[in-house]
């Protein structure tokens, strides 16, 4: 059968719209593909973390490590929140939950730390009100007064000086600031597994009982079949060993 002009025009588009098709997917699966496992692998290690730092909080309240992990998350969590509820909750406490009892010793800083590690720093734009002054002040290297305007929180210092004078005028003022907080958050059940297999994260302890290592469940290479030509491939995401992570 003899194809017309018309007939080898058409079929050459087809086939300019296929090829530029199939190279799309060339470029864009693949990116797609390593997006997803640069995601599962930044998941887990952040997983890993907490639950690492979790330990960690754990055996600085009670002086020992634990495999139970939510049992040490919910000591580690109520602690937190009795420390929100009652500034007062430090040095040796009690915790009850399980029908066990817990026996802490808590810092003046834990709240700060817990907030510090489990939370995100942002900031935030709050309306200030302050106070300037306009002070006088005998200048020696001028032989005269002089004037200068000073924040009210600074005014103690002025006046320990023997060239202070006196207090000129003073004005309020309003003036915008940026406050750092961290948003806070509490580990939950989750932490303790991994997000692409759902398999428990490996807890060991030393045999002294003074070392905690966490690891990746992960012992094999995962192969997973994408769009038919391509493929999922993860292998382990790491260990953190005291401390110490594989993946620095």
């Amino acid at each position: 059968m003899k194809l017309s002009k018309q007939n080898k025009t058409d079929l050459l588009e087809i086939a300019i719209v296929l090829a530029m098709f199939f190279l799309i997917i060339v470029i864009y699966v693949p990116v797609a593909i390593w997006e997803e496992e640069e995601y599962f692998q930044d998941e887990s290690r952040y997983r890993m973390q907490n639950l690492y730092d979790i330990e960690v909080f754990y055996s600085q309240l009670t002086g020992e490590y634990n495999p139970n992990f939510l049992e040490e998350m919910t000591l580690v969590n109520s602690t937190r929140d009795s420390t929100v509820a009652d500034s007062l909750f430090i040095g040796e406490q009690k915790i009850y939950f399980n029908d066990k009892e817990f026996l802490v010793d808590v810092t003046e800083s834990f709240t700060f730390e817990f907030d510090t590690t489990f939370g995100f720093k942002s900031f935030r734009r709050d309306t200030v009100l302050d106070t300037t002054l306009q002070i006088a002040v005998y200048m020696e290297d001028l032989g005269r007064n002089d004037t200068s305007f000073i924040r009210i929180k600074d005014l103690a210092t002025y006046e320990s000086n023997e060239n202070f004078i006196a207090i000129v005028k003073e004005e309020p003022m309003k003036r915008v600031e940026a406050i750092e907080y961290y948003k806070t958050y509490l580990p939950d059940s989750s932490t303790y597994y991994c997000p692409l297999t759902n398999n428990p994260y490996q807890l060991e302890i030393s045999e002294d009982g003074t070392g905690i290592q966490v690891s990746s469940p992960i012992t094999e290479i995962i192969i997973e079949p994408r769009y038919l030509l391509f493929s999922f491939n993860a292998i382990s995401h790491g260990l953190i060993k005291d401390g110490q992570k594989s993946w620095d």
